[in-house]
Formats: structure tokens, C-alpha cells, sequence
């Protein structure tokens, strides 16, 4: 079955606040659950599914059913990490289209900037019961060394250069002087990307994105319901779900499991790369991007660096507007999970929402790319085409 027309988002909400040292994780799952019905123009009382991941506190969807007072029918709890959110809107989609529930909600909420996590320098463990655990804790693997060694195999291999990742941050600059709630709002230059700190070769300071606060919402309705509402249609056109992990030692670090979600996604939706107005690309370091466009399509493996180049990403003077929010290099990546925002900002676009600056005209057809996990271990990977209707 498609999932093609199945399912459209309703609501879009994006939490303000870029430290949050005066709420609760599950007061922001619950402030920003608010945000997304009530652009939905809908109540708590119309959910009847409910989507969250790994940031939910307690038990997941149902201690945050039961904070917010939800009346379910249909829960999902699928951790991807950072894709888990995309993936959430497809799993909706399935569940509306099987009869399992007609709106649903999906909340994500964080506060590791309130305290006080370094994220990416510190070895990430997800419990010493994992099976690579063993094999790799002693090691001291970090976010951030997992994807310095993607990009410094992807230069070796490609010859990328340094320069052509800073264009990204560059792009994602020019788009968060806009944005007033992004926590990095100067434009930057290539210079000063390459001459920020080293955090680990050959990743800069300005490669990595930020760390916040807060997080987002969305409602994902059945189309009958969408089309009741007094809200632009954005229709979920397509989707594509993979996991990329160490193939039993048979590892290539230059590619993502982008190049699987996608191929799905755009083959569900029956377009191509070269009809998307607009991309939505997930952005924990500047390496994520460039591969993921590889992976999607946008160009050949190997010429990413010289399709982000000069300035390519930039809305307005590129081919292809990304991150038009500043994205998690310059905006928000709340709880250290960048998948939320994707969507959020894809729907801002399609709805023709976003800031009069980096508006892309005309835009009717959005991907939102996820990453969830390490790019150079083991990771998610969720792709959705959307189109405004």
C-alpha cells in the first residue's frame, strides 16, 4: 500500500525557547503539543494516536498521555534517534490509513543545553546491554570523532576540502540572520569556519551545530479532517525508512542510509531529485549534509562538495534553498535531535510561511531528510516528500 496521499500535516509548532531552565521536559512535550493543535486548529480532545520517542521522559507516550490527558487509541514509541520524528509521521500515516486513529500527535522535547551537556565530545553509551558496546566503549568513540572520520574519509576519497563543507555553515548563516529565535545569527564566512577550532579533524567548531533547549510538535491528520480545517494542505506524498550500520565490518563511511530512505521515499512519491523546491536536510555537522545530498541524489557521490559550493544552499542565489530556518548549524537542535525541526521547516515552506527573506517561491514540493544514531557507526535514516495541495 502507498502511503501517497494517505495522511497530511496539519499542525507545525516549534518551541521558542533556547534554554530552558525554568520547565520540565515534560512541560515543553506538553507547551509545544499545544503549539502544533492549536495551528492546527484542533484540541487535545480530537487526538486519538499519539507518537514520541527516546527524549520522552518515564514511560514514553504513557506518561506523557496521561500528563497531557490524551484519549488514545493508537501509540508509538519507534526510536531512531534523530530520524525517529520522520519516521513518526510515516508510521501516522500507516496507522490513519489502516483505521487506527485519525489525528495524531508527535511531540519531542529536550533540555541538554540546561544542563549542561557537552554534546559530542563524551562517549556516547546507550547501555552497556547493547552488542557493540563491548567491541567499542573501550575506545572512547564520540559523536564528534565518528564524524570527523566520515568527513576526513570522504575527503580522502573525493577530495573534498574543508572549504566546501564551510559553505554549508555559510548557507545556514544567511538564513539564521532571519530567524529570530536562532542561537547563532551572524553571517559567517568560509574564512572564519576554517579558521574556527578544531574539534576533531577535519571538523571545526563551526561544523557542528548547537546545542538547545526545547523542541517541537506536529499533527499528522487524515485527509478528510485536513480538509475540514482552515489550514494550507500539505499532503505526505512519500517515505522511506532504513537503518546503515557496521555490516559486519564491511564499512564504507562515505555514504548514509540516505541512500536507501530516499530511493524510497521518491519512488513512493513518483518524482525525482531535480523536482524538489525545497530541502529540509538534517545538519548535526556540515559532513551530514553534504553526504545526504549525495545519498538523495541532488548530485553524484563525490560532487557534493562541489554542489554546496558558492554559495548553492543559499535561498535566493542557489539551485537548492536548505535550512532556510538556519537548521541545527545555526537555529536549534533540540535535544540534540534534529528531525523535528526538518519537518517543522518544510511545512513552513510549503505553506509559503517562512521568512519573506528565504521564502522560495512557488514552493510545492519539499523533502525533509533525518538522521538518527552516528553517521559513522550505526544509524537511522528517514526521508519524506511532501507537497502542498
Amino acid at each position: 500500500m502507498s502511503l501517497n496521499g494517505q495522511a497530511y500535516i496539519a499542525g507545525a509548532f516549534e518551541h521558542p525557547t533556547r534554554k530552558a531552565v525554568d520547565k520540565s521536559l515534560a512541560q515543553l512535550h506538553a507547551e509545544c503539543a499545544q503549539g502544533a493543535l492549536a495551528d492546527a486548529g484542533l484540541t487535545k480532545d480530537d487526538v486519538d494516536g499519539y507518537f514520541c520517542a527516546g527524549d520522552a521522559p518515564g514511560l514514553g507516550p504513557l506518561s506523557l498521555a496521561d500528563y497531557m490527558g490524551l484519549k488514545l487509541r493508537h501509540m508509538d514509541s519507534t526510536e531512531t534517534g534523530g530520524s525517529s520524528y520522520l519516521i513518526h509521521v510515516s508510521h501516522a500515516a500507516e496507522a490513519i490509513a489502516l483505521g487506527k486513529c485519525k489525528v495524531a500527535l508527535i511531540t519531542l522535547a529536550g533540555r541538554p543545553r540546561a544542563e549542561g551537556m557537552a554534546t559530542g565530545t563524551a562517549p556516547r553509551n546507550y547501555g552497556m546491554s547493547a552488542p557493540d558496546v563491548a567491541f567499542e566503549f573501550p575506545f572512547s568513540p564520540t559523536i564528534s570523532n565518528m564524524y570527523g572520520m566520515c568527513a576526513k574519509r570522504h575527503m580522502h576519497e573525493f577530495g573534498t576540502t574543508s572549504e566546501q563543507l564551510a559553505w554549508i555553515k555559510v548557507a545556514a548563516s544567511h538564513h539564521a540572520q532571519h530567524n529570530p529565535n536562532a542561537m547563532l545569527q551572524k553571517v559567517v564566512t568560509v574564512e572564519e569556519v576554517v579558521n574556527s577550532p578544531m574539534i576533531s579533524d577535519p571538523l571545526h567548531r563551526l561544523d557542528c551545530c548547537v546545542i538547545s533547549d526545547g523542541g517541537g510538535a506536529l499533527v499528522v491528520v487524515a485527509p478528510e479532517i485536513a480538509k475540514s480545517l482552515n489550514r494550507p494542505l500539505v499532503k505526505l506524498k512519500g517515505a522511506g525508512e532504513a537503518p546503515k550500520h557496521q555490516n559486519g565490518g564491511r564499512i564504507d563511511l562515505t555514504y548514509s542510509g540516505a541512500a536507501w530512505s530516499g530511493a524510497a521515499a521518491f519512488e513512493e512519491a513518483g518524482v525525482t531529485p531535480a523536482d524538489i523546491k525545497y530541502a529540509s536536510i538534517y545538519d548535526s555537522f556540515t559532513i551530514t549534509v553534504l553526504m545526504q545530498l549525495e545519498d538523495l541524489g541532488f548530485c553524484a557521490k563525490g560532487e557534493g562538495g562541489k554542489f554546496v559550493a558558492d554559495g548553492n544552499l543559499i535561498s535566493g542565489v542557489g539551485k537548492l534553498p536548505f535550512n532556510t530556518d538556519g537548521g541545527g548549524l545555526c537555529n536549534n537542535h533540540p535535544a540534540n535531535r534534529g528531525g523535528m525541526t526538518k519537518v517543522v521547516e518544510a511545512v513552513r515552506q510549503l505553506r509559503g510561511e517562512a521568512h519573506p527573506a528565504v521564502q522560495v517561491p512557488n514552493c510545492d514540493l519539499a523533502v525533509a531528510q533525518g538522521t538518527g544514531g552516528s553517521l559513522g557507526t550505526r544509524h537511522g535514516s528517514a526521508t519524506l516528500i511532501l507537497e502542498r495541495e
